[in-house]
């Protein structure tokens, strides 16, 4: 959570462009991240990540705190905003690595460890989107976002131990698939 994140939004709640944009600041890149991960598509996910905020600004009053993070608002309304983008059709292409870095600042590896890694990306994405939705959800939020249970539990609206069980149905799928998958494709009972 950011650091004097409460007095942050009580500012922006006041109608303080300027703290708002500190939340922006801070959150954009995760909320961005969650968004493309969810639709796939660069320029989708800008757009919904903008309406995100705009929703967001405009809706300030109605965020309460109540033990969770502004974040945690911020995810839930982007989560609706994919959802509501899914629900009118709209299919996504085909997801590309190139809209994240994969090496890490001062990380130096050859062009074989690079590929490698990148094909390990790929077959990990390619078993996620296997996943049921709401699985694909809790993984991205609790390993991509590092989000802790009871944050996805708000974004979501299930209880701690709800996403607990999908967190570990997700996990023991995910690993099924990624076995099948290195394993050529036979499946094992």
């Amino acid at each position: 959570m950011l650091e004097d994140e409460q007095e942050l939004v009580k500012r922006a709640k006041g109608g303080e462009a300027e703290a708002f944009g500190l939340l922006y600041d801070y959150y954009l890149p995760k909320i961005y991240r969650f968004v493309l991960l969810k639709v796939s598509h660069r320029e989708e996910a800008e757009d919904l990540t903008h309406q995100t905020f705009l929703k967001a600004w405009q809706n300030i009053d109605q965020y309460d705190f109540r033990g969770h993070s502004f974040g945690s608002w911020l995810y839930r309304i982007a989560r609706n905003a994919v959802i509501d983008y899914h629900r009118k059709g709209r299919i996504s292409p085909a997801f590309s690595l190139d809209d994240f870095e994969l090496e890490l600042p001062g990380q130096e590896r050859s062009p074989e460890e690079l590929l490698e890694s990148r094909l390990e990306t790929e077959t990990i994405l390619e078993a996620i989107r296997e996943l049921k939705e709401i699985e694909q959800e809790v993984l991205l939020m609790r390993f991509v976002e590092e989000l802790n249970t009871k944050e996805v539990a708000e974004i979501v609206k299930k209880t701690e131990g709800a996403v607990k069980l999908i967190q570990h149905r997700a996990l023991k799928s995910l690993a099924k698939l990624l076995d099948e998958k290195n394993n050529g494709g036979n499946k094992t009972n």
